[in-house]
């Protein structure tokens, strides 16, 4: 069963974030997008690039009035630690939430069961807190933040201009399909 167009499930979680320790609940993520970047593990070697990468990305994030959150496995204090020692993963200026229950990377279908690790996930949610895209792959494969961000502008392009659609490789401003059958076998 997808879980695209169904609401996040309630969760609470314990994240480091600027210095400090927070609580996020599936209510943190109500009244705004967010996108939830799923990783294996923290001192682990491809998520410490994407963290980087995220990070050089999130003020284009807030611009789009959109908060990113790091899930792994791991708990709030290793983040922090983590945080304070890779170059790298210092840059974020977003939550890392700790999920050492396994309650987010199951209810979100990541989580690898032999290993107690995550699969490479993400996915953005509008601000009524239900689910809008959902990417999901295998641990050697780091990802590229720009995709993230791109389908993101679809996702709140399409939310703020219903019955458009976004054709492959749109990018914000320009342009979108009706459809109709008139577009069809015309394309």
């Amino acid at each position: 069963m997808s879980i695209i167009n169904t609401q996040v499930q309630p969760f609470k979680a314990q994240a480091f974030h600027n210095g400090k320790f927070i609580t996020v609940t599936e209510e943190s993520l109500k009244g705004k997008w967010s996108v939830l970047i799923f990783m294996p593990a923290a001192f682990t070697f491809n998520c410490p690039t994407e963290i980087e990468d995220a990070a050089e990305s999130y003020a284009e994030f807030q611009k789009a009035g959109t908060e990113v959150y790091i899930v792994t496995t791991d708990t709030h204090f290793s983040h922090k630690v983590w945080h304070e020692t890779s170059p790298a993963v210092g840059k974020a200026r977003f939550p890392l939430v700790g999920d050492p229950t396994h309650a987010l990377t199951r209810a979100f279908g990541v989580h690898i069961d032999a290993e107690g690790l995550a699969l490479r996930g993400t996915f953005i949610i509008n601000p009524e807190g239900v689910i809008k895209t959902a990417e999901i792959h295998s641990n050697e494969i780091a990802r590229d933040v720009s995709e993230t961000v791109r389908k993101l502008k679809a996702a709140q392009y399409t939310a703020a201009n219903p019955g458009q659609v976004c054709p492959a490789k749109w990018k914000e401003g320009a342009e979108t399909l009706t459809p109709s059958l008139d577009l069809v076998g015309k394309i």
